[in-house]
């Protein structure tokens, strides 16, 4: 059953596993050396900037007084060389912070596309596509200021503050005190408000994987919901799922906002308090605070609160962060089901013959699909599945790919149970093409070409010949190098089948499925195609999936499936003598094909047994 839908919010987690940040720091790793250094820059720069209030109080107590204008300008000039340098400085950290944040970003996408590309056609099944593509987009995304600049500003300005302590205490101790009584109050605010702005983000993330998924939806299904005019519904389900997206951020945003307005009201309560103090000890009749020093010490205020509130801002950022670091995580330690076994061995050349042995299996626990199957194909031999929609016969020919594992019972090619061989050695020897007849961006060239790279032009356009899709593909404005779009949306469902299958059939597989590989198909199309196919056949093992029983009467045996097993088996003629389901399914066809005249010419060889 599909689980977490557009409109089904993802479990949350309640507490976060300190270890996602680990995981996050093992990204970080390789950069330290290039980050180090520009954290040592950053905070060279600053403690040149932490001399700044220094050369403004020498200017206000003795240079001023005694009207000192060489040195007056020599500060100010090395006010002016500092400033600069600070900006070379800024200028060198955005450049290198940004190219080490993308570099980290990559690394993270990358390793969860990768494991997606891994991960079992069961895993597809259960999610809607909007959802797992958000989770590499826009999720990974949320990490760029994060990685680009978080990490080594926080560095830098935890640094920074005990520089500024430091002045501040050379400057006045009093003062430095009075100051530092905010902290608590900020302290207290984060208590506060941590766990409830980190399940803000966590809901904010949920509505944004949920609206995600239906916009992917809604695209991939436009036409069905144009054909049947469901617009003005699509259109409130997408308002409803966007303003709870909407209400989701504005909440967890508040929490982020919380936290700047609370630093700069403990900042301009501090700095009241410091005025009153400092005037006061200046104006007292034996003054201990001189004017220089008040200004020298509110330009160290100033420069302490800054930090924090950078802190303030990395900490909403890791908490931000935190929440799509749990999705993103996920997803990578989402377990392959399908994979090598540890001491897997490649696949030696085929020749052809396949074995199933009691192979019982299920999507669902206690909803067994197929129970016991036992059938041995011999190399060379075309086998053919029949029975109702959801019987069972794609799921076997999943079973010889291995896109799942069987719960129990083997599968053998030429003996070898394919569970003991790598995936890639065994899908490189053969031939598939799904129900599905997807087409990628690109040209038709290319698209053939997709299960054999090293496929010359001509052996492409005599796999397209044989499965009769030369004349149409020729027709078009630039013939094989016509760009066709996602989906193959420019081409009809007929071509995209035939491009599919030219595609299978360019890998010259010695094991060829065919899943309703001419459902889509015109009847005088399928007439040559299957001339084609009688001399592709020869030599291979097929297996075929066919509800039009005229393409699969000349198959060494055709299987009738339903109910988790195999009820009929036998060459076409020996299955109509039986006068069983298979002879049943025969008749219905037959029946409804001698009602329509325009047919009955056409496929009238069907009676013919």
């Amino acid at each position: 059953m599909a689980r977490n839908r557009y409109d089904m919010d993802e479990v949350l987690e309640d507490s976060f596993d300190i270890r996602q940040l680990k995981r996050l720091a093992s990204y970080v790793s390789p950069y330290k050396g290039k980050m180090a250094g520009v954290i040592l820059l950053m905070l060279g720069t600053s403690a040149l900037t932490m001399l700044v209030p220094i050369f403004f109080q020498r200017i206000m107590d003795y240079y001023i007084p005694q009207k000192d204008m060489g040195k007056i300008i020599l500060v100010s000039l090395l006010t002016f060389v500092v400033a600069c340098c600070s900006a070379v400085a800024l200028r060198f950290k955005i450049k290198n912070m940004s190219v080490i944040g993308q570099n980290i970003i990559h690394a993270i996408r990358s390793d969860i596309f990768n494991h997606l590309q891994e991960l079992p056609f069961s895993y597809y099944d259960d999610r809607p596509h909007g959802k797992i593509q958000v989770r590499v987009v826009n999720y990974v995304n949320s990490l760029s200021d994060l990685l680009s600049n978080g990490i080594v500003n926080t560095v830098t300005d935890l640094c920074n503050l005990f520089f500024i302590i430091l002045f501040m205490m050379i400057c006045d101790t009093r003062l430095t005190l009075v100051c530092l009584c905010g902290l608590p109050l900020l302290a207290l605010v984060i208590i506060v408000i941590k766990k409830k702005q980190r399940r803000a983000w966590q809901i904010q993330s949920n509505k944004q994987s949920n609206l995600n998924a239906y916009i992917a939806e809604s695209i991939n299904g436009i036409r069905v919901t144009q054909s049947f005019v469901r617009e003005d519904e699509n259109n409130e389900i997408f308002n409803n799922l966007s303003g709870n997206y909407r209400s989701a951020w504005m909440k967890a945003i508040k929490f982020n906002f919380t936290m700047g307005p609370s630093v700069d009201m403990i900042s301009v309560i501090t700095t009241s308090f410091i005025y009153v103090l400092g005037i006061r000890w200046i104006l007292a009749p034996q003054a201990t605070l001189t004017v220089g020093v008040l200004i020298a010490f509110t330009a160290y205020i100033g420069r302490f609160w800054a930090p924090i509130n950078t802190l303030a801002g990395f900490y909403n950022s890791l908490l931000t962060a935190i929440s799509y670091l749990e999705r993103i995580f996920e997803t990578i330690d989402e377990p392959v089901l399908v994979k090598d076994a540890e001491d897997a061995s490649v696949m030696p050349p085929v020749k052809g013959e396949v074995e199933f042995k009691d192979v019982c299996f299920s999507y669902e626990k206690g909803h067994r699909i197929l129970d016991g199957i036992n059938f041995t194909a011999k190399a060379g031999e075309t086998f053919a599945f029949v029975g109702p929609t959801g019987a069972g016969k794609s799921t076997i020919v999943n079973l010889i790919c291995r896109f799942y594992n069987v719960d129990s019972g083997q599968v053998l090619i030429d003996g070898t149970d394919i569970a003991s061989v790598t995936i890639r050695s065994l899908r490189t020897q053969m031939g598939i093409m799904m129900q599905d007849s997807f087409i990628f961006s690109g040209t038709i060239m290319d698209n053939i070409r997709y299960g054999n790279r090293e496929a010359t032009d001509e052996e492409v356009i005599a796999a397209a010949k044989t499965v009769c899709a030369h004349e149409f593909i020729s027709q078009m404005e630039n013939g094989y190098y016509t760009e066709v779009n996602e989906r193959g949306s420019r081409l009809s469902a007929g071509q995209r089948q035939l491009i599919s299958f030219a595609r299978a059939l360019l890998a010259d597989p010695k094991i060829l499925i065919l899943d309703e590989a001419t459902s889509s198909i015109d009847t005088e199309t399928e007439i040559l195609l299957q001339k084609g196919l009688n001399e592709l056949l020869k030599g291979r093992t097929s297996f075929i999936i066919a509800h039009r029983l005229s393409t699969i009467k000349s198959a060494d045996c055709i299987m009738y499936v339903d109910k988790g097993g195999i009820l009929e088996r036998g060459t076409h003629e020996e299955l109509l003598r039986q006068k069983g389901a298979y002879y049943e399914l025969y008749m219905s066809q037959y029946d409804f094909l001698t009602q329509d005249p325009a047919k009955e010419n056409t496929e009238l060889r069907l009676k013919t047994v």
